[in-house]
């Protein structure tokens, strides 16, 4: 196992980058209601029709972290055995959940079947959101929110599920999804699987950009596994621009 590069542990407090925004008001409990009825029909239709691709082990019945990692490590161990390589790309967002545009949401929602009245009840309970910053004691002018699923309501999961959901659209290297945090990888037996693992990370660069999502670039990573597996370097030109 080789060229991994161990991950910052603290963050810096000058950055501005570093912090996101706090509900400071919870959401009222009635509204609260009402959503825990939306998300629990949302689901049931999810399910019903197997929309959520099976990627995704986050607020998934049935998948966690460990069926994550269990999965991963069952096809990175059988390539190994059998003295073949894996290439792994680690992928992180920047502030996900906060990022996520409304209106494209609204969109892969009508496109996964949640339309007509309950579409518009989502629209309107994410429109008309406002943010400021305080520091110190002193605050900043109020801001209107156009992206984010208000983090701590009871929708948030399943809402960020069904906008991510078709990440690996257009990829044949395989994916394995816990929320936005994201492992793309392949056995590599020849230099071709390289340039496929590669041109399939271009994939999921383009499915950021046409989403309006940003790549963490720092945190994101590339892991060798295998006897003889030698380093090798992966790019994007979205991402390093970024």
């Amino acid at each position: 196992m080789t060229g991994a590069q161990p991950l910052s542990l603290y963050c810096s407090k000058s950055e501005p980058e570093n912090y996101r925004p706090v509900s400071l008001r919870p959401t009222s409990q009635i509204v609260k209601v009402v959503e825990s009825v939306l998300r629990d029909e949302i689901v049931n239709h999810l399910e019903k029709f197997n929309q959520i691709k099976q990627s995704q082990h986050r607020f998934c019945k049935g998948y966690s972290c460990v069926s994550n990692l269990l999965s991963f490590l069952e096809s990175v161990t059988y390539s190994v055995d059998a003295k073949q390589n894996v290439d792994t790309i680690y992928l992180d967002f920047t502030k996900a959940f906060d990022k996520v545009p409304h209106q494209r949401l609204l969109l892969k929602l009508r496109a996964h079947g949640t339309d007509g009245a309950v579409c518009d009840w989502i629209g309107a309970w994410l429109r008309d959101r406002w943010q400021k910053v305080r520091l110190e004691g002193s605050c900043s002018s109020w801001r209107q929110v156009f992206s984010g699923v208000p983090q701590g309501s009871v929708l948030d999961p399943v809402l960020f599920l069904i906008f991510i959901n078709d990440l690996e659209v257009g990829t044949t290297s395989r994916i394995l999804k816990f929320a936005n945090d994201t492992k793309l990888f392949r056995t590599v037996v020849n230099p071709s699987d390289h340039l496929k693992l590669q041109n399939n990370l271009d994939t999921v660069c383009e499915w950021a950009n046409r989403w309006q999502m940003k790549f963490n670039v720092p945190e994101c990573k590339v892991m060798n596994y295998g006897r003889k597996n030698t380093s090798i370097e992966l790019s994007s030109a979205c991402m390093e621009s970024r």
